[in-house]
């Protein structure tokens, strides 16, 4: 039988050709610029089988103690305040699951069914109005296994890095009142997410401005002083939520993110500084902030390579994203013509060997 893993990338493909059609896109304004994007339903409904895969996904990672947690949560709205006083870290997240369980029940398949509702809304959003190539933006995000790494595991920080993702509206239309509210909503979920107020600052402006160039050179001065980064992070993080992080990932023998997997996320990274001067002639202020995003998710991968893959490399998830946005652009926009057909074919091929390595060889899930 074939896995279900490889018909999701099919069933990407069939949409590619039956959303194709004319009458699926409409224009909307796009940074001032009218531009032609899927309809939200269209658009969405080619994202409807992951989500409908993810909820019905059994006990993958660590979907089972999220699991066990909403079956222990109450199920009467008048016990959820004297719930959540107990919970100790990212309340806004278990609010929500209780919430969930009063409003839809106990029953766990619908409960992550609905969490990936969720999420899936914020990434058709963003990626529905921000890409040039929507199917090849959702084809990367599946084929890059971000959907295995993130809403099968790893699902109260995705949670946060959805809600904001959303929040590139807003750092486009430079309303950061807005943008930090978004942040803030998405730190009740996973208090990570805060992350992302100081790297939004070194995201605007101009693609491969001084302060992006700073942080790859921060990166790598942490790389060759890993040692005394680990004791600044170590001290800097003794009174948060995240204290324990240095010992955890010593005691566990993490080491540290593959290089094959910062490689893959690093291209992006590594063509715009090929074609950034062509960057620099066009200008796209949604352009200069995703391969801003992509350089601070390179930085930080790299960081994580030689630190911990667990902990450190869960960090650039919440800038990578924006790497499918940018990847389809720099397609159609750095290559020729001729050459676009060779790069489709070469990129979907190397993205494939890789899929096929990280679910088969290193996960084992096909």
């Amino acid at each position: 039988m074939t896995s279900k893993y490889v018909l999701i990338l099919v069933w990407i493909g069939i949409a590619a050709v039956i959303f194709s059609q004319e009458g699926m896109q409409q224009p909307e304004n796009i940074c001032g610029k009218t531009e032609y994007r899927y309809r939200f339903l269209w658009a969405f409904l080619v994202f409807l089988p992951v989500i409908w895969m993810v909820g019905t996904r059994g006990n993958i990672g660590d979907t089972w103690v999220y699991k066990e947690t909403f079956k222990s949560m109450p199920q009467a709205i008048g016990a959820i305040p004297h719930y959540i006083s107990t919970v100790k870290k990212d309340k806004g997240f278990y609010l929500l699951s209780a919430v969930i369980k009063v409003l839809f029940g106990g029953n766990t398949v619908r409960y992550c069914f609905i969490l990936a509702l969720i999420q899936g809304f914020c990434i058709v959003k963003v990626y529905r109005k921000y890409s040039i190539n929507y199917i090849l933006s959702i084809f990367l995000f599946l084929i890059s296994s971000d959907y295995i790494s993130w809403m099968f595991n790893g699902i109260r920080q995705f949670t946060a890095v959805a809600i904001a993702f959303i929040g590139i509206k807003y750092l486009l239309d430079d309303d950061w009142i807005r943008f930090i509210i978004i942040i803030l909503l998405a730190a009740t979920m996973h208090q990570s997410a805060l992350i992302l107020i100081p790297f939004a600052i070194i995201a605007k402006g101009y693609a491969w401005n001084k302060k992006t160039i700073f942080f790859i050179l921060l990166a790598l001065v942490v790389v060759l002083f890993v040692g005394r980064f680990t004791n600044i992070l170590n001290s800097a993080l003794a009174e948060t939520q995240y204290k324990n992080v240095v010992s955890d990932w010593k005691e566990f023998n993490d080491n540290g993110t593959s290089p094959l997997r910062v490689l893959v996320y690093a291209a992006p990274t590594a063509i715009s500084y090929l074609g950034r001067k062509i960057i620099w002639e066009k200008d796209n202020k949604l352009i200069n902030i995703c391969v801003n995003m992509s350089i601070i998710s390179t930085g930080l991968y790299i960081i994580s390579m030689f630190t911990s893959g667990i902990f450190i490399g869960r960090l650039p998830i919440y800038f990578s994203l924006y790497n499918y946005i940018l990847l389809p652009w720099e397609i159609e926009n750095l290559f020729t013509q001729r050459s676009k057909k060779i790069i489709y074919i070469g990129l979907i091929a190397c993205y494939i060997v890789f899929y096929y390595y990280q679910m088969h060889i290193i996960w084992q899930i096909f």
